[in-house]
């Protein structure tokens, strides 16, 4: 009885800092959503309905991507689960700003009660990131292809793009090198945990908040797991075309937000400023990467020769209209996995 009222005052808590969240993200973008309100009245409503469909088929893209990574790793999870929960990372991620760490440890919880371990979560949430990643370079260099043609490929646009392809890579290298050895993941995670734990000592009294002891055990079956996979790296293709899929489907919709304001830009600088901004958002510590995903999209947009007076408010309108065709969904099956049982007990 104790246990079972102990659980349920975490999930009020959970609840009540997720709304608190939800309030906060709504307040930083208050200016946009006035911004956004002022300047529907000269788009055709119409064309902003194919926004829908996009984001559908986004989200079947990701959720095909973690089927075929899972499927890699011989763990089988079942379509309609996967995409209720590509709609759950993407509220958690929005809404708890932390780099995407959020969304992994969400997405290792949500999948322990169905036998899946904390190592294979981890590792196919990864490796997810890196695949998007490398579709990010596939439409990068297409991107700068068509601005060429259009003679706005500048200097600045290719030293971006080649900046962020060759930070990409690097940091690809050195993940796959740093977990591709057991001793250097151990050394390094192990290192990172300790850390951790003595940041998070200063709000509690325990003096190991993550078990080093368990942590170990899961750095090294992650490193199991990824040897699996070096063992055939082709089986990796398919899960690259649907996030180069979902990528092509996101760019879709910000694309058909142009076509709304009767505005057929080169698409070249729609991919270039959405990688960009994607993955400076990666990193922001604020709530959904606001501020600093427009200003980034703007700038460059402008750089490939998009003015700001079209493209600012083109990218606040993708941004809002995204949010409420994503967020209340994603909020409703997180609240929904809260509540369930044994799926959605989270304080196990």
């Amino acid at each position: 009885m104790v246990e079972k009222i102990r659980r349920k005052g975490w999930k009020i808590t959970l609840t009540i800092i997720t709304l608190v969240a939800m309030v906060g993200l709504t307040f930083a973008l208050r200016d946009q959503i006035i911004n956004t309100f002022k300047s529907i009245k000269d788009v055709y409503y119409w064309v902003l309905l194919l926004m829908v469909p996009l984001e559908v088929l986004n989200y079947h893209a990701q959720t095909k991507l973690f089927q075929r990574l899972f499927s890699v790793i011989k763990v089988k999870v079942p379509y309609k689960f996967m995409y209720r929960l590509a709609l759950e990372l993407n509220f958690v991620n929005n809404v708890f700003p932390s780099g995407g760490v959020s969304g992994i440890s969400y997405f290792s919880l949500r999948l322990k009660p169905r036998g899946v371990s904390t190592a294979q979560s981890t590792l196919v949430s990864l490796t997810k990131l890196i695949l998007l990643f490398m579709s990010f370079q596939i439409l990068m260099v297409l991107g700068l292809i068509m601005l060429a043609i259009d003679g706005r490929a500048s200097g600045l646009l290719i030293l971006v793009a080649g900046s962020l392809v060759t930070l990409l890579i690097v940091g690809t290298v050195f993940l796959t090198f740093i977990i591709g050895s057991k001793q250097r993941i151990n050394d390094f995670l192990l290192f990172f945990t300790r850390i951790v734990n003595r940041l998070l000592h200063v709000f509690s009294r325990h003096p190991e908040v993550i078990n080093t002891a368990r942590a170990r055990e899961v750095f090294d079956e992650l490193h199991e797991r990824y040897m699996d996979i070096k063992k055939d790296f082709r089986k990796l293709r398919s899960p690259l075309m649907f996030a180069l899929l979902a990528n092509l489907a996101e760019i879709a919709v910000i694309y058909t937000v142009y076509v709304a304001f009767g505005q057929w830009v080169n698409p070249g600088a729609v991919i270039i400023a959405y990688a960009v901004a994607n993955f400076a958002g990666l990193v922001s510590v604020l709530p959904g990467g606001v501020g600093i995903y427009e200003a980034l999209m703007t700038a460059v947009l402008a750089a490939g020769g998009v003015p700001a007076s079209l493209s600012l408010p083109v990218t606040v309108m993708y941004r809002v209209l995204n949010m409420a065709i994503q967020l209340p969904p994603g909020y409703i099956f997180y609240h929904r996995a809260l509540n369930e049982e044994p799926d959605g007990d989270f304080t196990k």
